[in-house]
């Protein structure tokens, strides 16, 4: 038997997780590190924490398991997007990485618009130019730190810095790299003319992979660390989204996943590049080598029930931990208490602003319908469907752009709802699945590293043989229609309010 890691680099931690060829884990361990916020706004983590944690997990795991490092042929690493690592001449680095979630760069985005023109970045990079880009980021360093810039020599993302430390390659792949916003994605490449437009040198930028090529292997150095040997096989990986994508089998056309954690992904495997030309969704290249996923985001999906917790389920979280059970799954049961539509009561979810569709900073949440009649339960239902509208919302633009998934997988916390999964099956009026190993985008790059060393000819084959889905929650007919009614009137309430988001964020 041979087996093949995968290491899921997060914000809060690292996971690595070993799995044998059939897709079972074998053993996994987890090492958190801390995020920095020298400012409101900005968030900056140190890239020595992720190759410490890297390390440290696949050391552990190697241990655990009782597995001859000789038999582990292979591994991918799937990373945070986006987050900025600078490297000097010596490859030591330079300054803290500005990651994914930092958001000092709105000037350096209308920069970039500005030089660029926003219609052509779209049609370069498939995305308008976002904080959260690493881009921006590197421009916001030329503009304000002068003295770090010109010490650069090589940016990596967080999980090719990783990379970089355990092979002493410097590469990167596709799917991450179109989250560098320097990518030309419908060519898969380096944009030669984005770079000149914006007087960016080529050379700082490292060589682009498919996802399960390889790219190196253990240095000697790393496998004395780590436990692992140097014939130990490194790929391209993946973005945590298209690892995702994979550790779903979201790999073929009419695939697609929902993830329901703090904020909601609708996501969609697509082998025909679509870009949205109002950029209100993401197209990113994928981890299937000639195929492009596309993405919707709502900023505050699960973020929208945990509030709603914390702020008006004190009762729920005592009784919970009376019984020992998560307060989650009292809130369901009240939740299904309520009819559909929730008695006449909508909430958008709002919460931090929107991007999919809306694209409005400024947009906030609401309650719309209050009445004296309406109970907890209501309000508990209406934000499960709310946030479930707002993933429609995504799904609609994707059916726009000719993206028609024929089924749904549901991931994240609030894809372990049977509630929420058929919300959305009823909503989206399409089967909903889970799968039945939860490891997601580890067990993706573990399928794109089994992919590189030759265990499997394909990703799609690969994920036949290692991805094992749950019966489906199919639509319930007699839902879909009231639930359509409910939509249509929950469609109109951005337009409604778009011009008082507005006045109440010009308030002192």
């Amino acid at each position: 038997m041979k087996y093949v890691l995968g290491i899921d680099l997060g914000t809060s931690g690292t996971k690595t997780v070993l799995f044998d060829q059939t897709g079972k884990a074998m053993a996994s361990n987890t090492v958190e590190y801390p995020m920095y916020q020298p400012r409101n706004g900005w968030a900056e983590q140190d890239p020595a924490d992720w190759y410490h944690a890297a390390v440290e997990t696949i050391r552990n795991v190697l241990s655990g398991s009782g597995v001859d490092p000789k038999d582990v042929v292979s591994l991918g690493i799937s990373g945070q997007m986006h987050g900025l690592v600078m490297l000097d001449g010596k490859g030591e680095v330079i300054r803290r990485s500005i990651i994914w979630c930092d958001q000092r760069t709105a000037a350096e985005c209308d920069e970039i618009h500005a030089t660029v023109g926003k219609a052509r970045l779209i049609e370069i990079t498939a995305n308008p130019a976002l904080t959260g880009f690493t881009l921006s980021k590197l421009l916001w360093v030329r503009n304000h730190e002068p003295e770090n810039y010109a010490r650069c020599e090589h940016i990596l993302l967080p999980k090719d810095y990783v990379r970089y430390m355990l092979t002493g390659d410097f590469a990167t792949e596709v799917s991450d790299a179109s989250g560098m916003q320097m990518l030309d994605v419908p060519g898969r490449c380096w944009s030669e003319e984005l770079l000149k437009t914006l007087n960016i040198d080529p050379g700082l930028l490292a060589k682009v992979y498919e996802s399960p090529e390889v790219t190196g292997h253990i240095s000697a150095e790393a496998a004395k660390l780590t436990g692992l040997t140097e014939s130990t096989l490194v790929v391209g990986g993946a973005g945590d989204n298209a690892a995702a994508a994979v550790g779903t089998g979201v790999v073929e056309d009419g695939r697609a996943f929902t993830t329901i954690g703090t904020s909601g992904v609708v996501f969609a495997h697509t082998d025909q590049l679509a870009i949205d030309p109002q950029g209100r969704v993401h197209t990113f290249c994928c981890a299937v080598p000639g195929a492009w996923h596309v993405m919707g985001v709502t900023q505050a999906a699960g973020l929208s029930l945990k509030w709603f917790r914390d702020t008006f389920c004190e009762a729920e979280r005592d009784a919970a931990a009376q019984i020992g059970c998560d307060p989650y799954d009292l809130m369901n049961q009240e939740a299904a208490r309520s009819p559909i539509g929730s008695n006449k009561l909508l909430y958008a979810p709002y919460l931090m602003g929107e991007r999919t569709p809306h694209l409005d900073a400024d947009c906030r949440g609401m309650f719309v319908g209050l009445s004296a009649m309406h109970k907890r339960r209501d309000l508990l239902r209406a934000v499960m469907e709310g946030v479930t509208f707002s993933l429609r919302d995504c799904l609609g633009v994707l059916d726009e752009m000719g993206v028609k998934p024929a089924q749904m997988l549901a991931c994240g916390g609030g894809g372990r709802s049977p509630l929420w999964r058929q919300m959305l099956a009823d909503v989206f009026d399409l089967p909903v699945a889970t799968t039945v190993n939860t490891e997601g985008p580890a067990l993706g790059v573990a399928i794109l590293a089994g992919v590189g060393a030759g265990l499997y000819s394909s990703v799609p084959e690969a994920c036949r043989a290692m991805i094992h889905v749950n019966e489906p929650q199919l639509p319930i007919a007699a839902n879909v229609a009231p639930y359509a009614k409910v939509y249509a009137v929950y469609q109109q309430l951005y337009r409604a309010n778009r011009e008082v988001f507005k006045a109440l964020a010009a308030l002192e």
